[in-house]
């Protein structure tokens, strides 16, 4: 699994790739986000490690700029930026998982496991899902409705994922927040609600049949008939 690093600590930086390395990654660096750009549109990575406190542009725009570029691989941030509403904007914004400094390497390993066996399907499990008009491509990470293709954030295409796994079934807050988020963040935030609000937008615009139905005091249901 080849690997990008993006951390402008020296310390952190030397730490981080020798335990990487030794995990079984290959591990490319940039201590910039004009570096971290560069590699990332002339290499294919498996899976981006970004620090938000980047010395010539906030991580959180580095992560902007590669998804408009079309690098789709995931994204773990690494911060020192504790609050709900910092995690939140960096999980809205483009990345997958979000890690805060100090933090334990059997954690951070534990992450990127976790989002490579989501962005990757397992041998035999189908790798296109198909709801009524909807459809996902799980490999190239894109959503079509009626062959539109959808302009889906990365935390929104794996919600539209699992409500189509789920298709037909109530799916509550807290089931989404434990499989998009992990729990890892509080379970009272509207942020379920936030992206379903985008989501449904997205899917059920432009006089399209609405899918994305909420049920009060219940959860959510994408339809399938």
């Amino acid at each position: 699994m080849r690997l990008l690093l993006v951390e402008d600590e020296e310390d952190i930086q030397g730490f981080l790739r020798h335990s990487l390395e030794e995990a079984g990654y290959e591990v490319d660096i940039a201590a910039d986000a004009k570096t971290a750009e560069s590699l990332a549109i002339e290499n294919v990575f498996d899976i981006l490690i970004v620090d938000l406190g980047l010395p010539d542009l906030d991580g959180i725009s580095l992560i902007l700029r590669l998804r408009q570029l079309g690098v789709g691989a995931p994204v773990l941030i690494l911060s020192a930026r504790r609050s709900v509403d910092d995690r939140v904007r960096g999980l809205e914004q483009g990345g997958d998982d979000y890690l805060t400094k100090p933090f334990a390497l059997a954690e951070l390993l534990a992450r990127l496991r976790n989002l490579l066996k989501r962005n990757i399907p397992s041998a035999g499990e189908p790798t296109r899902l198909k709801v009524l008009d909807l459809e996902l491509d799980l490999l190239r990470r894109e959503a079509t409705r009626s062959g539109r293709v959808l302009q889906l954030s990365p935390q929104e295409f794996v919600l539209l994922e699992y409500l189509c796994r789920n298709a037909g079934r109530v799916v509550t807050r807290s089931m989404i927040l434990d499989h998009v988020w992990g729990m890892r963040i509080e379970p009272d935030t509207n942020v379920v609600d936030v992206h379903i609000y985008r989501l449904r937008g997205k899917v059920d615009g432009e006089g399209q049949q609405p899918l994305i139905k909420t049920l009060r005091g219940m959860g959510y249901v994408l339809k399938d008939r």
